[in-house]
């Protein structure tokens, strides 16, 4: 189990939709009381800077409300190269936005980060990307949010043995 509080920073495209869906349900997670002072910095951001300043999608928002997280709060941000010193881990929705922060990464050899796949939390053999819902329906957010739901959970599973997260 770690020691110290364990920081998380979620990042796909643009950050308003795949990245903040994470963001918001990581953190409403990670609020059970098994993991009090556990869980510290949690936050996402975009590798690009097409929505900077912007609040999630509404559509993002609105699964979230729907799922009863209500409190959640982002303004988007591209990521920065101090990001892999102040996180822990940095997840990426889909492989593109991986190697994006692989790329980027390079520029900070000796951070702490660990960078990888969101979608290797998947629960299976197979790693799973999240598909970007932005042009489609509301049925692509909330397939996002599932996946966000699984991901979290096992992640947690996964570095807290000892504290499950309830189902």
């Amino acid at each position: 189990m770690p020691e110290k509080k364990v920081s998380v920073l979620f990042v796909c495209l643009g950050n308003i939709c795949r990245s903040t869906m994470a963001e918001g349900v990581f953190q409403s997670i990670a609020k059970g009381p098994q993991y009090k002072d556990r869980i510290g910095r949690v936050d996402s951001s975009g590798t690009g800077a097409y929505h900077i300043g912007e609040p999630p999608d509404d559509r993002t928002m609105s699964t979230l409300e729907a799922h009863g997280i209500t409190d959640y709060d982002h303004l988007a941000r591209k990521v920065r190269l101090s990001d892999f010193d102040e996180f822990d881990y940095v997840f990426a929705m889909d492989r593109h936005n991986l190697q994006d922060l692989q790329r980027l990464k390079r520029g900070k050899p000796d951070s702490k980060a660990t960078v990888k796949l969101w979608g290797e939390y998947s629960g299976s053999k197979r790693v799973e990307e999240i598909d970007d819902p932005y042009y489609g329906g509301g049925e692509g957010f909330q397939r996002a949010y599932e996946q966000c739901t699984r991901f979290s959970r096992n992640f947690l599973k996964d570095i807290f043995p000892d504290g499950e997260a309830p189902n």
